[in-house]
């Protein structure tokens, strides 16, 4: 069985001038799908299992291809527009054909140049692989698949009054409000995220930072803050002189002490010989 918009290992059952004939050897199924020679790559030997993604080419055809795509089968991404005629926009993922996002699953029309966070989807209709930047259809907040505390990977969706809308582990809505951004961001970004809280409606917070970092001291802030800014290492420790902690911190050594001790316990940062060190 092959299915479209996926990754799978296929078998090489015959080879032929125009490319290799793939063939699933887990099934009992006798179909095969072409991997033409310029999606190869490289040489293969019949008998040979290669990893293949499977689309349909510009006549429909279902075709395999070594190309990575920068999508897949109900996962999302922020894809650039290369066309949008009147019936439609297309969008650049990687592969010689273009990923079709109809009008109406559009938010407004897309525009060519433009980026645009989508899921790709199967059309049950036409069998082909589409896209759609109504993404609330595609989340599902009923069955929860996540626990407070837990580090998730974050799409950036939407800017709100409150904050940015956010799609958790490619399954769930969530928000991050205002305050918790200490860098900046914009939608289609991707970062890390950690359930802040699970609400009795199953609205999910997030935070960007770890749980226990918002409990921190202003001073113990002030000093992450700082490390961020220097790219996560800096070279003053709890054995540092006194005046070379007031002159670049504008704090007492006893306070600098008190809030990196802080930060260690909650396994914010380490020291070291050397200085402080964030734990990423």
């Amino acid at each position: 069985m092959f299915n479209l918009g996926t990754y799978q290992t296929l078998n090489v059952a015959r080879i032929t001038d125009h490319g290799y004939f793939l063939q699933n050897t887990s099934s009992k199924s006798d179909d095969v799908v072409l991997l033409p020679n310029k999606l190869a790559f490289r040489d293969l030997k019949k008998g040979e299992n290669v990893r293949v993604f499977l689309y349909k080419d510009g006549e429909e055809r279902l075709t395999a291809t070594m190309q990575e795509p920068k999508i897949t089968l109900n996962n999302f991404a922020y894809l650039t527009v290369k066309a949008a005629p009147q019936h439609g926009a297309y969008l650049d993922w990687g592969l010689d054909k273009d990923l079709f996002v109809p009008h109406r699953e559009q938010i407004g029309s897309m525009r060519e140049g433009e980026s645009h966070l989508v899921c790709m989807y199967l059309d049950k209709k036409t069998d082909r692989l589409a896209a759609s930047a109504k993404l609330d259809k595609f989340l599902d907040n009923e069955t929860i698949t996540v626990e407070e505390g837990d580090e998730v990977n974050l799409w950036i969706w939407a800017k709100t009054d409150l904050g940015y809308k956010v799609i958790i582990n490619d399954k769930h809505e969530g928000l991050v409000y205002h305050d918790e951004f200490y860098h900046d961001i914009d939608t289609g970004d991707q970062t890390k995220g950690y359930i802040k809280q699970i609400r009795d409606d199953n609205k999910i917070d997030v935070t960007l930072r770890p749980i226990g970092y918002e409990k921190v001291t202003p001073n113990a802030e002030f000093i992450l803050q700082r490390l961020k800014q220097l790219g996560g290492y800096m070279d003053l420790h709890d054995k540092s002189d006194p005046e070379e902690i007031h002159n670049r911190l504008e704090m007492s050594k006893k306070t600098f002490k008190k809030a990196i001790g802080q930060l260690y316990k909650k396994e914010i940062i380490r020291i070291e010989d050397d200085g402080i060190y964030l734990v990423k």
